[in-house]
């Protein structure tokens, strides 16, 4: 089930998201740390009821949360679609322990039929350059590299590119 999420979610939310970092570092991929995803951002996200956390077993294993508001980072590149109304999403996280059960894919699919019923021409997102798990998904998906990349200093030296999924 997935649902919009509760103060009381917060802290299982970075546990869950602590732990994706830790089994990406595993494999080799610094693409979370202590700096992101952190408790502001999710913080935000439950304030402008951006954030939905998918549940089993009565607790959240993952989530996703999403916007029709760009972010700064994202005003200077350049799109696929033209400007008009976008679903940004951020923060897709599965607890690895739930992780190949199609739970991401689950939340992505409620994300782009929230577009759709938002009437947003496109979903946007950025993720990790050096992540090709994350980079085979969202392709599976129909999601274009847009040619963007940005930088984050704090989590790698590596970039996050840009994708767009075309609804129209």
């Amino acid at each position: 089930m997935i649902r919009l999420a509760k103060d009381h979610d917060i802290p299982i939310l970075l546990e869950v998201t602590q732990a994706c970092a830790m089994h990406m570092v595993e494999q080799g991929i610094h693409q979370w740390n202590e700096v992101y995803p952190n408790k502001s951002a999710f913080l935000s996200d439950l304030d402008q009821k951006a954030l939905w956390v998918f549940m089993a077993e009565d607790h959240p294993v993952g989530c996703v949360s999403f916007y029709t508001t760009m972010d700064d980072e994202y005003k200077a590149l350049d799109w696929i679609a033209p400007e008009s109304r976008h679903l940004y999403v951020h923060r897709l996280a599965v607890h690895p322990n739930f992780q190949r059960q199609n739970i991401a894919r689950k939340l992505m699919d409620f994300a782009e039929n929230q577009a759709r019923e938002l009437s947003c021409v496109s979903v946007r997102l950025d993720t990790f350059s050096q992540n090709p798990r994350n980079l085979k998904f969202y392709a599976a998906r129909g999601y274009q590299q847009t040619g963007g990349q940005l930088y984050f200093p704090k989590q790698s030296v590596h970039p996050f590119i840009t994708l767009e999924l075309l609804l129209r």
